[in-house]
């Protein structure tokens, strides 16, 4: 695939370094010349513009590319850059950073943002989901919002451990994934017995899904 990405910080270079390393054609586009470092990833392309410009992004190509990631360290910028690249060039996969979780609810469609990617939101599930144990836990948004992926770890004294998955009662819009257990991941199975410890990894609809059902599992009586 070719791949644009607005931003040759810290956070673009890694992302270009592991897509090159997969195989995949990568330009980079950096306004700033202080961050013009070809020799830190040299097998992608790079060019000194302003990605919130019509004008660099035309140079780049935009409309050639399959994926345009807005990478810099400015919401304001990546909103722009994710717009102008599903507007004005059709590229079908825009991906945005967001670097301020407050700003999370402009990342959508309307802005041109296919998925939006929050460094801030994935820390705070990352440290919620070890600590929180017991509690239904977002790790993250799928879709622009639409859909969520959620976890829940079993303690020792939660009423699901022992029962089968069958038995978990989940609304339709919602689904069990996987299971991580001793280091393994599971595919579930209808028959599965859940046990304490188990990781429960869940996708669900964020508007639809009713969690009550699980909520008072998890409540006890």
């Amino acid at each position: 695939m070719r791949i644009a990405i607005a931003g040759a910080g810290a956070v673009g270079r890694s992302v270009a370094l592991e897509l090159t390393d997969n195989g995949h054609q990568v330009l980079l586009i950096e306004r700033e010349v202080r961050r013009y470092e070809p020799n830190t990833v040299p097998a992608a392309d790079w060019l000194i513009a302003d990605a919130c410009e019509l004008t660099a992004l035309e140079e780049a190509g935009a409309h050639t590319c399959d994926v345009l990631l807005a990478a810099t360290g400015d919401d304001k910028a990546n909103l722009v850059v994710a717009l102008l690249a599903k507007s004005e060039f059709g590229v079908p996969r825009v991906v945005a950073r967001i670097n301020d979780i407050r700003n999370e609810w402009l990342f959508n469609q309307s802005w041109g943002v296919d998925v939006a990617v929050s460094a801030p939101g994935a820390m705070v599930a990352g440290v919620e989901g070890a600590i929180d144990v017991g509690h239904l836990v977002r790790l993250m948004g799928l879709r622009e919002g639409e859909a969520n992926l959620m976890k829940l770890t079993l303690p020792d004294d939660n009423p699901l451990v022992g029962q089968q998955v069958a038995d978990l009662g989940l609304p339709e819009n919602s689904a069990l994934v996987t299971l991580f257990r001793a280091g393994s991941i599971i595919v579930p199975k209808p028959d599965d017995v859940l046990e304490a410890g188990d990781e429960m990894l869940f996708v669900a609809n964020s508007q639809l899904v009713d969690w009550s059902g699980l909520d008072n599992a998890q409540r006890g009586p």
